[in-house]
């Protein structure tokens, strides 16, 4: 470092500079710190120039090996010969840091509190919960290997694996407490957007062969012959998880949106909101039950499950709109090869009437969509004109996608009569009952805005 003098003859500054290299191999100077106005510092060495100016570069070579002891490298020496103890760990997990940080902005430590005043327990209810949550995120496995897990943590635990299955009664009683102050309490982190709720099921089996009152028998998301438990997640707008449930796994899906729903507008002061689910979810009587108060529904509608005339009015290629005008367009007469209309979305608003229920469908076309359903349409084809080429492989189609679905069999004898002769080959009318819904996709709501 060095010292520079800079401004006009009445108005000098004295800096201690620094030089340094920067990233492309050139020399730069960089202000290290400043002493002071040149006038202001000879008054204090009664104007003697070389004794501020000596005091000046002591100060510089002061703050260079201050600078240099901070920057400069540390060595670490190594014994080859030896050894870590026994048992003896060196290495912890610090991944949970940033998770720590984001359970106290969320008060965790004070809901626990507020628990342990309703329960009398010694160990750290706390403790255990967040160490479960920050197992959770980083090596999702059992109590038990969840507990292995905490222990290689930089702050291991100081309770024991049987307070974790002690703890676990303590949290499903008051679940349905920590759902809500967490709820609370994520405002203050980052804004919650409550006028857009998204809810889904899922559900998840057991490592056993025998069910019970809650672990049922049910069909299972991965097929597996275990019993199953269903749970059921609200979402808002953010896509940020604000409540769920669990429920035996052989309940139907649909039966589970009332008592968790109820539950949110009751205890999270969640009045006015649009419902948002699947097809799966969107049974009559839930779309009756959010059709009251503040509250409205967007809804996955099949179009092949409804009513016939409402179908065909559906996928009527007349009266389509592109979004932001009103003028109506006939998506047969499209030209798909243009990029612009290849990546337009069209759309139309059908108006249906469900008992006492006014409701509207809007469908929506795309050409991008039909080009990728009919892409994997002609895939599945393929492989169903394989599966006849080799008998071995014909078996009936099971659900939805499977290309079996576009085989069909016929009992004949040589002249043509029906018998025990099996004969097979592809389903032209199923294939092109399927084109018919290439590209089309549709909602229905109770909304009146405009759409």
């Amino acid at each position: 470092m060095y010292i520079s003098l800079t401004g006009n003859s009445d108005n000098k500054d004295v800096y201690i500079k620094r030089s340094y290299r920067k990233s492309n191999g050139k020399t730069a100077t960089q202000i290290h710190r400043k002493l002071g106005k040149l006038n202001e510092l000879l008054d204090q060495f009664s104007g003697d120039y070389d004794a501020m100016m000596a005091w000046a570069k002591s100060e510089a070579e002061k703050d260079t090996m201050e600078y240099n002891a901070k920057a400069g490298s540390v060595t670490v020496s190594l014994s080859r010969s030896a050894y870590i103890p026994k048992n003896e760990e060196r290495c912890f997990q610090i991944g949970y840091l940033f998770l720590q940080k984001l359970c106290t902005e969320l008060k965790l430590d004070s809901i626990c509190q507020k628990i342990s005043k309703r329960h009398k327990y010694t160990y750290d209810f706390g403790a255990i919960l967040t160490d479960q949550i920050f197992s959770r995120f980083l090596a999702p496995s059992s109590k038990l290997s969840s507990y292995s897990y905490c222990r290689t943590l930089l702050e291991p635990p100081k309770y024991e694996l049987q307070n974790i299955y002690r703890v676990l009664s303590v949290m499903a009683e008051e679940a349905d407490f920590i759902q809500e102050e967490l709820y609370c309490n994520s405002n203050f982190v980052h804004p919650r957007s409550q006028k857009v709720l998204y809810y889904d099921c899922t559900n998840y089996y057991f490592e056993t062969e025998q069910d019970d009152d809650f672990r049922k028998y049910g069909k299972s998301k991965e097929n597996r012959p275990n019993p199953i438990v269903t749970m059921g997640l609200f979402m808002d707008a953010d896509g940020i998880p604000l409540a769920f449930d669990v429920f035996p796994g052989n309940q139907n899906e649909q039966t589970t949106l009332k008592p968790l729903e109820t539950k949110i507008i009751r205890d999270f002061a969640c009045s006015g909101f649009v419902f948002c689910s699947d097809a799966g979810l969107g049974s009559k009587s839930n779309r009756r039950f959010n059709s009251f108060g503040n509250r409205s529904y967007v809804i996955t509608q099949s179009l092949k499950k409804m009513r016939g005339e409402d179908r065909q009015t559906a996928l009527n290629p007349k009266q389509f709109r592109k979004l932001g005008s009103d003028k109506f367009i006939d998506i047969s007469t499209l030209d798909e090869s243009d990029p612009d209309i290849y990546e337009t979305i069209f759309y139309k608003e059908v108006p249906v009437v469900n008992g006492n229920m006014d409701e509207t469908v809007i469908v929506t076309y795309s050409p991008k969509y039909r080009a990728y359903q009919k892409r994997i349409r002609d895939q599945q084809i393929s492989r169903a004109i394989k599966m006849i080429e080799q008998p071995g492989k014909k078996r009936k189609g099971k659900n939805q996608n499977d290309p079996a679905r576009f085989i069909k069999t016929t009992n004949v004898t040589n002249d043509g009569e029906i018998a025990g002769k099996k004969v097979c080959e592809l389903d032209l009318d199923k294939i092109r009952d399927e084109e018919k819904y290439d590209g089309f996709y549709a909602v229905i709501t109770n909304l009146e805005d405009d759409i």
